[in-house]
């Protein structure tokens, strides 16, 4: 259920989110562009993502669930419960794990699509 109001604020609860495939792996979305351009928050499930980078948008993620790791820029980090990782634009991020990691990705300014660069 979402629920708007003129007063400032959205309420929005995870169970109601739209879950959807995404370059991590899949990812539920209860706070996104659509929204507020200012920021998104997904709760993403990951196994294998794919190395990417954004030129806008720096993104932190909180893992909640599962270990792996994550190469940021050519670095490669241990990722576990509680660990959080902050990245800046134009850093070249992924993350992997055999079992799956489940974590809060939050983006600021909201993660827009066309904003997904590959190499």
């Amino acid at each position: 259920m979402t629920t708007a109001t003129s007063n400032g604020y959205l309420v929005r609860r995870l169970a109601d989110a739209p879950t959807v495939p995404c370059p991590c792996g899949e990812s539920t979305r209860p706070l996104t562009r659509a929204d507020t351009p200012t920021c998104n928050l997904h709760v993403t499930s990951i196994r294998d993502s794919v190395l990417h980078y954004h030129k806008e948008c720096t993104e932190v993620y909180y893992i909640l669930e599962g270990e792996g790791k994550m190469e940021l820029n050519g670095d490669v980090i241990d990722i576990s419960p509680n660990v959080i990782v902050y990245i800046e634009p134009y850093t070249k991020h992924r993350l992997w794990s055999e079992k799956g990691v489940r974590t809060i990705v939050v983006g600021t300014p909201a993660l827009n699509p066309e904003d997904e660069y590959f190499d």
